[in-house]
Formats: C-alpha cells, structure tokens, sequence
C-alpha cells in the first residue's frame, strides 16, 4: 500500500500538486476580493459594454483556475449586475469549464491513467464512469460544495468526454448558480452579502435538497460502475 501510495505521488506530482492548489487558491482569492471591495465598493457599478465583456474575460480566467469561489463570482455578478448580466455568467461558466479541462489534460497527459491501468479493477471502474460521465458530471455540477475548479480538473484526468463534460457541466451548474445569483441580486450591501448571504429557509432547503440528490446520486452512480466492472471480471473469468 505504501509503495503503491509512493508511486502514485511520484508518477502524479504535478497534478496532485494542481489539485491540492485548486482547493486552497479560492480562500485566498475570496478573501482578496472581499478587501478590494470594502477598498473600492463602487468597483463594479454602471459598468460599459466593453468594461462588462472585459469583467466576464477576466470571469472565465478566474474561474478556470480557482482564483475566486465560484459561488462568490456568482453573488457579485448578481449584485452589480443584475440579471442583465446572467448571459454571460452561463457563458463564463462554460468557457471556464472548457479552459480548465483542456489545461488538466495537457497537465496530466494521461499520467493518471497510465497509473491505474497497473490496477486492473481500479481501471474497470473507471471505465464504467466513463461510459456514465453525463450522469457523474452532472451530479458533480449539482453540488453546492464541490470546487468547481477542481472538479473540472478531476474530471478531465478520469478522461470523460469532452462534449458530454461541457453540457453535462452547464446543466449542472445551471440549478444552484440561479439560486445564487438571485440572492446576489436581492442584497443590499456587497460586502454583507459575502460574509453571510440570506439564503433564508427556502434558500436552506433547496441547497439540503440538492446536496442530497447530489449525494445519493454520486452513490448510486459509483455503486452501479462497481458492480458492472464485477460482473464483467467474473464473466471474463468464466469464459477461461
């Protein structure tokens, strides 16, 4: 097992290292853009057309490479933009999606995969997630709590579809980011509106809900790639 873990530490590093980045980036970005706005509050207000399509270039950067939070990019577009500016959140999503997976890829280069083909029931898992990505992306989009940054990244290196990643990840995303983007525009104070967002009970509920659906869709998903990677060793072992 130790051996095993060296190994994949070895053959992985960089996007290993990648991951744990992912992960650790958007407090940092978060807490920077919290700073910047209690600097400078009227940062974004009575933005121009070029000045918005600048803001949602710099969006599709940030997001791709977990600088901000997602949900945080989300509730300041809402705040300072309105649903005017929705369009382009989707359309930043996606771009972002999209940049993030080809960087993974190109990062990766197959490593991870190369690794697990050593493990021939990992390998058989994971190619029954491949063949249920629309599913697995889409639960994984539906997640309030999943980095979207590093869910990308991980995706990208399991090697799903690169088609089925962009739709799946747009749909996805689309329940929570509305929900978010509507109390984005519904605050009062920007600052406020980071520190503690007023989801209220509804707003509670409806994240519970799809934290849950998310959960036992994950589960199901995972269980039903096992079972089919069993089978299919068993069958191949009863055809020796």
């Amino acid at each position: 097992m130790l051996a095993t873990l060296k190994a994949l530490f070895r053959t992985n590093a960089s996007s290993l290292l990648s991951m744990f980045l992912l992960v650790v980036l958007p407090l940092v970005g978060s807490s920077t853009v919290t700073y910047l706005l209690y600097e400078h509050q009227n940062l974004l207000r009575d933005l121009t057309l070029p000045q918005m399509l600048l803001y949602f270039g710099i969006m599709v950067l940030v997001l791709a490479f977990s600088l901000v939070h997602s949900t945080v990019a989300v509730l300041l577009t809402g705040f300072f933009l309105g649903w005017a500016g929705l369009p382009g959140t989707i359309i930043a999503y996606a771009l972002a999606a999209l940049l993030g997976y080809e960087l993974a890829t190109r990062l990766d280069q197959g490593k991870l995969l190369r690794f697990v083909h050593s493990f021939p029931k990992a390998e058989a898992i994971m190619q029954e997630l491949r063949h249920q990505s629309w599913q697995l992306i889409l639960l994984v989009r539906l997640a309030p709590i999943l980095p979207f940054a590093l869910m990308t990244f991980v995706l990208a290196i399991l090697g799903v579809d690169r088609t089925r990643f962009l739709g799946a990840s747009v749909l996805g995303m689309l329940p929570r980011s509305l929900f978010f983007y509507w109390i984005g525009t519904q605050a009062q104070d920007a600052l406020s509106l980071l520190h503690s967002p007023d989801t209220g009970t509804t707003g509670k509920v409806l994240v519970l809900v799809l934290l849950a659906v998310a959960a036992l869709g994950l589960y199901y998903v995972f269980n039903r790639a096992v079972q089919r990677a069993l089978n299919k060793q068993i069958e191949k072992q009863e055809n020796y």
